[in-house]
């Protein structure tokens, strides 16, 4: 993973962060650990960008897993 280079390394970077920080047993240990405004910041955070940057069809179907959605935006 390298950082500020160009942006399809920092988009392929982000790809493998974000695949190491999903680890079950990371999360696991990380969570409990977080304040209420650190835990409800975050989901804040990765719930605006689904809500920004894919349509109700992709979140259903991507995040989900639902592949029965309509798409509603």
């Amino acid at each position: 993973m390298c950082f500020g280079i160009d942006r399809p390394t920092d988009e392929a970077s982000l790809v493998a962060f974000l695949g190491c920080f999903a680890n079950p047993e990371l999360l696991n240990s990380l969570v409990p650990r977080l304040t209420d405004a650190e835990l409800n910041g975050l989901l804040d955070q990765i719930t605006g960008l689904m809500r920004n940057h894919l349509t109700h069809q992709e979140y259903h179907r991507l995040f989900l897993k639902n592949q029965g959605a309509d798409d509603r935006g």
